[in-house]
C-alpha cells in the first residue's frame, strides 16, 4: 500500500500521439512522439503486437510525465503510457471524452 502523498507524486497527464513508428531494434516496441501541451516528448512502449503505428496517431493517451528518462534498446523514452492487460491483450488507457492536451489526471 502507498500513501496518498506518494500517489500525489505521480504526474499523470493526457497527451496526444503525433507520430508513431516501429523501433528499429526491437520486435515489440513502438516509438511515439507525443504532445503534452507544454512540451513534446518521445515515449517508447511495448505495444507493437497490439497496435499498428498508424492506429495511434491522433489518439489521446494517459502518460506518467515525471518518470525518469530511460533508454530502451538504445532509444530514449521520456515517460510511460498507461495500459491495461488481461492476459494476452494490452489496451492503452484513453480519456472517455476528449480533453485538453496536458490535462492532469487524478
Amino acid at each position: 500500500m502507498i500513501t496518498i502523498e506518494e500517489f500525489r507524486k505521480l504526474d499523470l497527464r493526457v497527451a496526444i500521439v503525433q507520430k508513431a513508428e516501429s523501433h528499429p531494434n526491437a520486435d515489440k516496441l513502438l516509438i511515439l512522439q507525443v504532445d503534452l501541451g507544454s512540451e513534446q516528448r518521445q515515449i517508447v512502449a511495448g505495444i507493437k503486437n497490439h497496435y499498428a503505428p498508424e492506429q495511434l496517431v491522433g489518439t489521446q493517451i494517459v502518460v506518467v510525465a515525471n518518470l525518469e528518462t530511460a533508454k530502451l534498446r538504445g532509444v530514449e523514452s521520456q515517460g510511460m503510457l498507461l495500459a491495461a492487460s488481461d492476459g494476452d491483450r494490452i489496451v492503452i488507457l484513453t480519456p472517455e471524452k476528449k480533453v485538453d492536451v496536458g490535462a492532469k489526471v487524478s
